[in-house]
């Protein structure tokens, strides 16, 4: 390590802190509903419209006041996220199989029947997300989309609505933080509950998903956004540099890692990260997350390098390197992988048509990001068609399950026996 972040002890240790104030949250907005989400929507945003949720008449006149070069971006940025999506959902097929004469198996995709889609705006109005969740949504087939957003600077910020309508959802409401992600999962005397939540957030947005999931689904721990850039001599300071703090102005607890063969890289780097904070606008951001978690590895070798970037299991992992498709073969636990230098972390946030909602906290080790097959459920069903059919395995099931102990199980089977196959087993 040239330098390094906070440990893992003082990590796990701001975590617990926020997992209490999370609990005490929840509990009080299960209890009082709207009058707890009032409150903190006062006490958080000092915002406390009429209504939450906005009217058509409100959505268009946000819309209005945007320019036509804003909407157009937007619509290009959906464009490219909705084509994406609905090459995925392409991907996903029903099955219907015949195993044996009058045995049908299958399995159908089903729209999740209920989504609330979280929006983050507190410090920047985050757009791009409403593309991820919302539109991506809306291409699954989801029948009912909500959308909640913090208000920015007062007010409902105009290019995130615009989004959000424009992504498909079915109702907007204006709340953030624990609030939102509350009242969307258990709801109130306003807001009807969802079945589940998707899209990033804070540590706390997070931590109010883990603490719900069960009650409803959720996409996956989106957490504070990190950043991983792997690179060799093929690149320069100045890339690395930038890539890292375009990442750690998101937030005060982002963290940035640079991990590299060559120490000239390192150095450099270093070096370059004090210029950049020295004009970069969003610099009071991206300095604490920089002092506080950025990290800079030395390696030996490429191979260290993987075995590194693979226990970190970065949400983003941008690749820089003369054999960047050596590690899109090799790398197995990330959010999301950016190859070469021509693309960059933002080029995914923003406009390319991937999705920005990722795991973070190593939770890419098990878990891929949100994705159209996120807002489907897979069921499966059987059918029997044959007397004969139902007879056979009814003789194989009612084998297993006395081998089980299971007699009612076995009951279940031997009645098929007994009236499609004409075999008078004996009760039990």
């Amino acid at each position: 390590y040239l330098k390094r972040g906070k440990s893992e002890e003082t990590r796990v240790e701001e975590g617990a802190q926020v997992r209490a104030i999370v609990e005490r949250t929840l509990s009080d907005i299960a209890a009082r509903g709207d009058a707890a989400v009032r409150e903190l929507s006062v006490r958080f945003d000092d915002y406390a419209p009429e209504s939450f949720r906005l009217s058509e008449a409100e959505i268009e006149r946000l819309m209005g006041r945007l320019s036509a070069q804003e909407l157009s971006d937007i619509r290009f940025a959906q464009d490219q996220v909705r084509g994406f999506a609905e090459a995925q959902r392409a991907s996903m097929t029903d099955i219907e199989v015949e195993p044996m004469p009058g045995v049908i198996l299958g399995h159908r995709n089903i729209p999740v029947q209920s989504v609330g889609c979280y929006v983050p705006g507190g410090k920047f109005p985050m757009v791009a997300s409403a593309h991820m969740s919302v539109a991506t949504a809306r291409v699954a087939g989801v029948p009912r989309i909500v959308a909640a957003t913090p208000p920015w600077r007062g007010e409902p910020n105009p290019a995130v609505i615009a989004a959000m309508h424009l992504g498909g959802a079915h109702e907007i409401h204006v709340l953030g933080g624990i609030q939102a992600i509350g009242a969307m999962a258990l709801g109130t005397e306003t807001i009807a509950p969802v079945h589940m939540l998707v899209g990033p957030g804070n540590a706390f947005v997070a931590e109010a998903k883990r603490q719900l999931f069960g009650r409803v689904g959720i996409d996956l721990f989106a957490g504070p956004t990190e950043t991983l850039v792997i690179a060799d001599d093929t690149v320069d300071a100045e890339m690395c540099a930038t890539d890292l703090l375009g990442q750690a102005e998101h937030g005060y607890d982002s963290p940035a890692v640079l991990v590299t063969t060559s120490r000239a890289l390192a150095e450099a780097t270093l070096a370059e990260i004090e210029r950049l904070l020295a004009v970069l606008p969003t610099a009071e951001t991206a300095r604490v997350s920089w002092r506080e978690y950025g990290e800079v590895i030395l390696c030996d070798s490429h191979d260290e390098m993987l075995a590194v970037a693979e226990d970190i299991a970065s949400e983003h992992v941008q690749v820089m390197t003369d054999r960047d498709d050596w590690y899109l073969e090799h790398m197995t636990s990330y959010g999301a992988l950016f190859l070469g230098p021509r693309t960059n972390v933002a080029n995914g946030d923003k406009v390319i048509g991937t999705n920005h909602t990722l795991p973070t906290r190593k939770a890419g080790r098990y878990t891929g990001g949100l994705w159209v097959g996120k807002f489907l459920k897979t069921h499966s069903y059987q059918k029997v068609t044959t007397d004969a059919a139902a007879a056979e395995i009814g003789r194989v099931g009612s084998r297993l399950c006395m081998l089980e102990g299971f007699v009612g199980h076995a009951e279940q089977c031997n009645l098929r026996v007994r009236r499609y196959g004409g075999d008078n087993v004996p009760y039990g």
